[in-house]
């Protein structure tokens, strides 16, 4: 199945309600095939605006270029779904070789199971009983190959209780830590502990391996060290006999790490003993501010990314109209807060386009978002610019996890600004 195929089947599993942000009315449910078939065209102002959109033609790029750079370590991909949570684009990455997704939470997790996704690693602790409940009664279908996190005894024998009384053996990975991130053990002391307690629920809990997140740091001797740090723990407890699974996990890797990890991961000698999973999810969209400034820094620093001789590509859009120009150096956008992230930086003029002309052009280098409020953006330009209202205006993000959290539906544009499916989200 070529790509484009492979895409559009995945979208076709995509469902929109009426009134989804950007799409108008819209009988329910409609599948993305439908949706082509009405030939809409952002361009012809057939999209209400706001409105969030990918692009075809990048995401394809960003899929095989994640997935070259993978296997070029001889690693797997296991994709952070909370960045999307559209199952459609789950299955987009599992198509293209993915090992599984990883999830954040029960929630998301049981979104992804109810769309098909049958190997789920959840980088994260499995704490509170509905939540214990849900893993549950997904574990009931022997299909399912499940993980989440272990990193204190008081989680573990809350999870030893809950799931040897019902009969039932959770996969767990020992997540590590560092003084001042976030979860994970930190010291001698507490793997000891964490251990002891794993060993009084041989029934109910299976050790399966070894998990951290390096994000929490940022300079890369640090991650280093840490990273030969969780090598050296896995290689130990394997010589023990402590792992249920055969090969044991080992895995790591945020958007911004990933060549690092891969670097010391691959070269740590572990051969066929370990599964070696990586878990980048922002490289599917990527975008023109956070993660393009790490993804510059992996080209600089990887010779295998290097080699390459290209990178990834911001796959995702925010076009809003030019609503009102009441200073000279003043436009008011209709997109604020509601609509895109703004947490790692504003927006930034991406593309300028009038109805009625041919194609977009670039933004001016000079314009920027000063100010978000709810609905309104205040961007600065100059006095002598072509700047109407009614003029669309394409914004690249930075940090597109909050941007996606806030639409339900997705258009996908392709080269041509046409709509040719639609990805819908479950947060």
């Amino acid at each position: 199945m070529s790509g484009t195929s492979a895409f559009n089947l995945a979208l076709q599993a995509s469902l929109i309600s009426p009134l989804d942000k950007g799409l108008g009315y819209l009988q329910a449910p409609a599948s993305s095939t439908e949706i082509a078939h009405r030939n809409w065209n952002l361009l012809k102002e057939e999209l209400s605006l706001p409105v969030a959109v990918l692009y075809q033609d990048r995401m394809q790029h960003n899929l095989a270029w994640m997935q070259q750079f993978i296997s070029s370590y001889g690693l797997a991909l296991a994709p952070h779904g909370k960045t999307t949570m559209a199952p459609a684009l789950f299955d987009l990455q599992l198509k293209h070789g993915a090992w599984g997704i990883t999830l954040a939470t029960p929630h998301q997790t049981r979104v992804a199971y109810e769309h098909g996704v049958r190997r789920i690693l959840m980088a994260n602790q499995l704490v509170g009983q509905e939540n214990m409940a849900i893993i549950s009664r997904l574990l009931n279908d022997s299909d399912l190959e499940f993980y989440c996190l272990v990193d204190s005894a008081d989680q573990i024998h809350q999870l030893g209780k809950f799931f040897a009384a019902r009969g039932q053996q959770l996969p767990v990975l020992l997540e590590l830590g560092v003084d001042g991130g976030r979860t994970g053990v930190r010291n001698e002391d507490q793997l000891n502990a964490v251990l002891l307690a794993l060993s009084q629920w041989n029934s109910a809990l299976a050790l399966s391996g070894v998990e951290l997140y390096e994000g929490v740091l940022d300079d890369e001797s640090s991650i280093r060290e840490f990273l030969a740090s969780a090598v050296e723990i896995a290689r130990k407890l394997a010589g023990q006999g402590r792992f249920r699974r055969s090969p044991f996990l080992l895995s790591g890797a945020g958007s911004a790490w990933y060549d690092v990890v891969a670097d010391v991961f691959s070269q740590a000698g572990l051969g066929v003993a370990a599964e070696i999973i990586l878990r980048p999810g922002c490289y599917l969209t990527h975008d023109a501010g956070l993660y393009r400034e790490a993804q510059q820094q992996i080209l600089e620093r990887n010779p295998v990314a290097r080699q390459m001789h290209s990178g990834l590509k911001p796959a995702l859009h925010l076009w809003a109209y030019v609503q009102s120009r009441p200073e000279p150096q003043k436009a008011i956008i209709a997109m604020g807060r509601r609509d895109v992230a703004f947490d790692a930086g504003f927006p930034m003029p991406g593309l300028r386009f009038r109805p009625g002309q041919t194609s977009p052009l670039p933004a001016p280098g000079h314009w920027s978002i000063q100010k978000m409020m709810d609905q309104h953006s205040y961007m600065q330009c100059a006095v002598e610019d072509d700047l109407c209202v009614g003029d669309m205006i394409a914004f690249d993000i930075s940090h597109p996890c909050l941007t996606f959290d806030k639409w339900r539906a997705l258009p996908v544009l392709d080269s041509a600004y046409r709509v040719i499916g639609v990805v819908q989200t479950f947060f």
